[in-house]
């Protein structure tokens, strides 16, 4: 059974919305992780320590915006966007993605230590640094890089995405 002319537009639309929405996030965490690793690549070169955190960032953010998208497609977070006012759901939502990233980039740190022969221990040791106050750190720097992005998104949601797009980047006649 073929597709109709209309149902074709609708996917193409949804893909395009998508895609937007996918290069919008990628661009909004390459800056944040560029400005995150850059900082590290400055007080590593105060030790010796050459670090080039540019490719570093593109990759974390591509692969981070691809699955914070992939977790809002499934409802992740939710759970308190109806009955609660925009700041309780964005903080809920930018916690409940936080555990996600944490949780992928610790799958991603031992799967990466297993192509070194690594144990899991091992791998897992230098996760954002290696001591619990750089992991606490590194999550909560990562938590405020989250909360702009859901509280955005929480906006769209309640005035619509093309009034707030407007709004932030059409001028405004004086009344």
């Amino acid at each position: 059974m073929a597709r109709t002319q209309m149902e074709k537009s609708v996917y193409r639309e949804r893909f395009v919305t998508e895609l937007r929405e996918f290069a919008i996030l990628a661009a909004y965490l390459f800056i944040c992780f560029t400005a995150l690793l850059a900082y590290k690549a400055a007080l590593l070169k105060v030790y010796g320590v050459s670090f080039a955190p540019w490719v570093l960032a593109a990759i974390k953010a591509l692969v981070s915006a691809k699955f914070l998208l992939i977790g809002r497609m499934f409802g992740l977070g939710d759970g308190l966007t109806q009955k609660h006012p925009l700041i309780i759901s964005t903080l809920y939502r930018s916690f409940a993605f936080l555990v996600v990233l944490i949780c992928l980039t610790a799958i991603e740190e031992v799967i990466l230590g297993h192509l070194r022969g690594e144990s899991i221990a091992d791998s897992l040791a230098g996760l954002a640094g290696g001591t619990l106050w750089q992991v606490i750190a590194t999550s909560f720097i990562v938590l405020l890089i989250l909360i702009p992005w859901f509280a955005f998104r929480a906006v769209g949601e309640v005035i619509g995405d093309a009034t707030l797009v407007r709004l932030f980047f059409e001028s405004r006649q004086k009344h």
